[in-house]
């Protein structure tokens, strides 16, 4: 096959291409320029798709001996994934910005122009695996990815492939120095990658600007003053502003955001306790939605957050009620369906998170 190695510049892009070599296929590496100003976007560990990354991503093409592409997607990154994460902050929601740019800019923009070119498929470095059009968690389960991949329609994944996704990540690095890759022991990068400072408030301060409101508790007596709903998301425990504990002792966690009225309501850690999850967006891996309700294993973050559901389509939504309680579900956070089976883990679908329910089922285990 044809194949194009999106190479963000780190060892798992650098090793899925490489392994795409071994394959037999004819591979084209195109790096992603994101920013308008990509020296911003890389400080030490942080964030990623700098100048200094294209260089990484340039020089492991050429050790591989294939050809090598900059292709800029600043402007779709920007609309897709900067504006979205911006815009949901200020509504309230707590969005995972790498799983947008996946849907929109990796398996969708990225992938249109490389079909349209000819290409077959397009590899990355996720951690996860992929066969035969079934999307499962990655060997590693420490870095598996498949949480933010599973926003990918049956199309998207007919044309993905996922080779570092049976190996853990230390043989990953091995690999890339017998293969000698000067990657091989690059810092991965974490956070959110157009925010290298790690500060997200300060971020979307900047964006949003000041909008005060009140935090207030469950009562709705008010407590304090904040300067803007996009600086705090559900289960949050740090940084509320507020003068100490509650009266009985115990920490405060943030338990409702309403952006209408910008107020933010605190509450105890019981408070936290989810049982139903009501989602938008349904995303079904295999291309249709389960013909009635479904046991499966539901996941609300990226890592960890994780209890036995029975799931079931609604219309274009899905609802999620879980055998388990689930704590910090925030609305614009993914919940996303895993079936175990003896091949590891399934992704079956996911929805955008969009309500959550308290009531807990008789005989539940909180």
């Amino acid at each position: 096959m044809r194949v194009l190695a999106a190479m963000s510049g780190g060892v798992d892009s650098a090793v899925a291409a490489a392994r795409a070599v071994d394959a037999g296929h004819e591979v084209v590496g195109v790096h992603l320029a994101l920013s308008t100003a990509p020296g911003t976007l890389r400080t030490g560990s942080r964030g990623c798709c700098s100048k200094e990354d294209a260089g990484d991503a340039r020089r492991a093409a050429d050790v591989l001996g294939i050809p090598f592409y900059v292709w800029d997607f600043a402007d779709r990154f920007k609309e897709d994934v900067i504006d979205d994460f911006v815009a949901a902050y200020a509504a309230g929601e707590t969005p995972n910005p790498c799983l947008r740019c996946n849907e929109k800019i990796k398996f969708s923009a990225l992938a249109d122009r490389a079909v349209a070119l000819g290409f077959d498929a397009v590899v990355t470095g996720h951690y996860a695996r992929l066969n035969d059009g079934v999307l499962r968690r990655a060997v590693d389960a420490d870095k598996d990815q498949s949480y933010v991949l599973a926003v990918l329609t049956a199309q998207q994944l007919s044309r993905a492939m996922f080779p570092v996704g049976d190996t853990p990540k230390p043989q990953i690095r091995a690999e890339a120095a017998e293969r000698g890759l000067a990657v091989a022991n690059k810092p991965d990068s974490h956070d959110i990658c157009f925010i290298p400072s790690g500060d997200t408030r300060a971020f979307l301060g900047a964006k949003i600007g000041i909008r005060p409101g009140a935090i207030v508790d469950a009562d709705g007596a008010e407590l304090g003053k904040h300067e803007g709903v996009h600086g705090f998301t559900i289960g949050q425990r740090k940084g509320l502003g507020l003068p100490g504990p509650a009266a009985d002792g115990k920490p405060r966690y943030v338990t409702g955001i309403d952006p209408d009225t910008g107020t933010v309501q605190v509450g105890s850690a019981q408070d936290l306790h989810v049982w139903t999850i009501e989602a938008e967006k349904a995303v079904w891996t295999s291309g249709s939605a389960p013909d009635g309700p479904v046991d499966c294993i539901a996941q609300v973050r990226a890592h960890g957050g994780t209890a036995p559901a029975v799931a079931e389509a609604s219309g274009d939504g899905l609802t999620v009620r879980l055998r388990e309680s689930l704590t910090g579900v925030a609305r614009g956070q993914a919940v996303v369906l895993y079936l175990p089976d003896a091949d590891g883990d399934r992704v079956i679908g996911s929805g955008t998170i969009c309500a959550t329910a308290r009531t807990a089922p008789t005989g539940a285990v909180g």
